[in-house]
């Protein structure tokens, strides 16, 4: 039988009236935010199912611009997140879809700019969430690790050079999601650390022949 843990008994500390529509929905507006790491020009959010159905009245659409903007879980300000300086700087719309091989509580991201991304993700339960898709590779986000994203030609040898390079920066690797498009085509690897990188490595990761993606994707602030 499985063990209830204490996150399962007492929902986090936020601005609004459910921990799935709500804390859930601007942590994974925190996340997206921070994957992207720019300033886009548009975000549509793609709202399915529950989210879809219900997001209004719990504030899904208000929690998940409020993250994209960073703002915190427990910000009184995301009641009226609308009305802020900081959403009238930026274009955004709502969409609202029923799909079933989808999460209930499912979203889209698509992030339109400098560089055009879509990252999608659910909220899995008391504030719980996870990213589960970049673009058109599968990850494993959750928040809760530093997470290095890194999108490059798919050659042998890359991961082991990653990896080198993430050992000796003396840094414990918690799990690796590697995903691709096809053989030789582009690949994505996903790595949770413990611990943090120094500046020195993600530059040499930057450097690395055929990487045109690399994320520092911090863990969210409340973990």
């Amino acid at each position: 039988m499985r063990q209830s843990s204490i996150i399962d008994i007492i929902s986090p500390i936020m601005a609004g009236p459910s921990s799935s529509h709500t804390a859930g929905a601007v942590r994974l507006g925190l996340l997206a935010r921070n994957v992207y790491n720019a300033k886009p020009d548009k975000i549509t959010f793609k709202l399915y199912n529950s989210y879809a159905l219900t997001g209004k009245g719990h504030g899904t659409d208000k929690g998940l611009l409020a993250g994209v903007l960073g703002f915190a879980v427990d910000d009184e300000r995301i009641k009226n997140i609308f009305e802020t300086p900081e959403a009238k700087e930026i274009e955004y719309e709502f969409e609202y879809l029923q799909d079933f091989n989808r999460h209930p509580n499912a979203v889209d991201f698509i992030f339109e700019g400098g560089l055009n991304f879509t990252v999608s993700g659910d909220s899995v339960g008391a504030g719980e969430i996870l990213m589960t898709k970049i673009n058109n590779f599968s990850v494993n986000l959750n928040g809760k690790y530093n997470t290095i994203l890194l999108v490059y030609d798919d050659k042998p040898g890359v991961i082991s050079k990653v990896t080198g390079m993430i050992q000796a920066d003396n840094v414990n690797i918690a799990s690796l999601h590697c995903d691709r498009s096809g053989k030789g085509k582009d690949a994505s690897m996903c790595i949770c650390i413990d611990g943090d990188l120094t500046k020195n490595c993600l530059n040499h990761l930057s450097d690395l022949k055929d990487m045109y993606i690399v994320r520092y994707i911090r863990k969210l602030e409340n973990e």
